[in-house]
This record gives structure tokens, C-alpha cells and sequence, in this order.
């Protein structure tokens, strides 16, 4: 059986396949219009197109379709989980761990490791079952996954209302000042590089804000928290203001100490999504990280 779901338009003059994919976060706007083009999304009892104007008031009821088995394969790849429930569990991702199968990349990844521990997983089925968020190859630290549809629907909901805390441990080049401060700068493909991203006029709004917690001999120590989930934003961010993240080699610097990006999910906050429970976790500096950060010389 579909999933059916009813919604009440509470805008007026606002596209029909945009006011989905703001209430329904599991779906890409891609495939709302799909369903709107298949029949499956109807306003008033009536099929319409993606780009009808809804007025308030307006009832839409969408059936969506129920996603085959994941046919990912399930491995069996320790993960250090450190708080699980019936609806989530958090992760210490490691380094070198990709997040999701992807071209050129089809296993060997969190979420292989997942349907391995939790293989409920498989029969929610779709091409991420329980993934919401995810954190680059080589950036370690906190994840949240989610163990039911029902609960990547309710999580991935919190990603895209920004209710999520999400803050991350990174080592600069340079002497980052003033000590604090915000930077606000829409990312988007570097025009040059598809496989970068950039700082651009026409790319999406992003927002990270830093802290300097310790000053190093040509380098900085910083806390940054994301308001925003670009792709590559904090190494993008920093690089953009002559910051480089070390260890980078894409956007920043190569690194004798560093043999990876340093950059570590440190604290990670959201609701339960049954409860509304507010749960934070924190996960302290990954051991190749603290060993390096050790023998940089401290400024007073």
C-alpha cells in the first residue's frame, strides 16, 4: 500500500511542486515532480501540474509509492555506535569512511555497514535508507542515522529547518582574526572545477560561524558551527577567507603532520523524533587529529 499523505496549503501563489518538497524533506524536488506528473500528488481531488499556484486553503493528498528493498549489500564494518534507540542511532564516523554508495564508490560505506547492524534497515527501503545527513570521506566524527522511514522522514525534517546543532572541530592556516565572527557566502559549483564548489554569486545561501579556541605557531584552532548544510561548506568557508583548512588538499594545503582534512563532528544536537526529547552528544577529537595538534607549538 502507498503512504498517503494530506497536507493543507497555508500559502497562496506558491508552486505545487516547491510546497511538497518543503513538507515532505524525504523527497527531492525531483521526484515530487515525478509524482505530480504520475498522478500521484492530486489538489482538491484533481490532478494538476508542478507548477500550479496553490491558494490557502488548498487540500493536497499525496500517495507515494512504496520503494523496493535497498539492494545495497549489507557488510559487516565495525562502527563505533555510541547511542541508539528503536528510532536512531549516532555514529563516531571514522576517517576514511564514505558516507553512502556512490559512482565509482558502490560499497564499503557507512551505509553498507548499517544494513549489516540494522537490517530493518533494508525493507524501508529506497536508495539511503536511514542516512539524513552525511559528512565527506575524511572528515570524522558524529552522525545521527535513522532506523525507520518514519524516523529519516522526522530527522531529515530537522536538517532542513535548521533545528539541528551541528559543530565541528577544524585546524587552520594562519592566524584567524578577530577571534569570533560569522561568514555568510552562498556556495555553489566552482564555475572552472564541477567537482569543487566555491563561493559564488548565484549559488545557495550558507552560514558558519567560528570561535578560536587556541592559537598555534602559524596555525589556528577553531570551533565552527554550520547553520547550513552546503557541500565542502566549512572548507569552502575558510578557504574563502584565507583560512585553509589544513590537511585539504582540494581547497587548502597538504600537510607532513595532517595525512587528512582536519576537520572533526564534535557536538551534534536534535530532537527525538517520537519524544522531541532535545538529545546532545559530543565526541572528543579524533586520536590521529590530538596527536598531531599536540606537537604544534602553543601561543600564549
Amino acid at each position: 500500500m502507498p503512504e498517503k499523505i494530506e497536507l493543507i496549503s497555508d500559502n497562496t501563489e506558491v508552486r505545487l511542486d516547491k510546497f511538497v518538497a518543503e513538507k515532505i524533506p524525504t523527497l527531492s524536488r525531483v521526484k515530487v515532480r515525478e509524482l505530480i506528473d504520475g498522478g500521484f500528488v492530486k489538489v482538491n481531488g484533481k490532478a494538476v501540474k508542478p507548477s500550479y499556484l496553490l491558494n490557502t486553503g488548498d487540500r493536497i493528498v499525496a500517495e507515494i509509492p512504496l520503494p523496493p528493498p535497498s539492494n545495497h549489500p549489507a557488510e559487516h564494518i565495525p562502527l563505533k555506535v555510541i547511542y541508539e534507540d528503536e528510532d536512531l542511532a549516532v555514529i563516531d564516523k571514522p576517517r576514511g569512511l564514505t558516507t553512502h554508495p556512490a559512482p565509482g564508490h558502490p560499497d564499503g560505506t557507512l551505509l553498507n555497514a548499517l544494513l549489516a547492524k540494522y537490517p530493518e534497515l533494508a525493507e524501508e527501503g529506497g536508495e539511503r535508507p536511514g542516512i539524513v545527513h552525511r559528512l565527506d570521506k575524511d572528515t570524522s566524527g558524529l552522525m545521527v542515522v535513522a532506523r525507520s522511514r518514519q524516523a529519516q522522514a522526522a530527522l531529515s525534517a530537522q536538517f532542513k529547518e535548521r533545528t539541528v546543532t551541528k559543530t565541528y572541530l577544524v585546524l587552520v592556516k594562519g592566524k584567524l582574526e578577530p577571534r569570533s565572527g560569522i561568514i555568510e557566502a552562498a556556495i555553489g559549483r566552482h564555475p572552472a572545477n564541477r567537482k569543487k564548489m566555491a563561493v559564488t554569486e548565484d549559488g545557495r545561501e550558507a552560514k558558519s560561524q567560528y570561535r578560536v579556541i587556541q592559537y598555534y605557531k602559524g596555525y589556528t584552532f577553531v570551533e565552527v558551527r554550520i547553520f547550513t548544510g552546503r557541500t565542502h561548506q566549512i572548507r569552502v568557508h575558510l578557504a574563502a577567507i584565507g583560512f585553509p583548512v589544513v590537511g585539504d588538499e582540494t581547497y587548502g594545503m597538504k600537510s607532513e603532520l595532517f595525512l587528512r582534512q582536519f576537520v572533526h563532528s564534535h557536538r551534534l544536537g536534535f530532537k527525538q523524533p517520537k519524544t522531541d526529547a532535545l538529545l546532545s552528544f559530543t565526541s572528543e577529537l579524533a586520536p590521529d587529529l590530538a596527536a598531531g595538534l599536540a606537537k604544534l607549538s602553543p601561543l600564549s
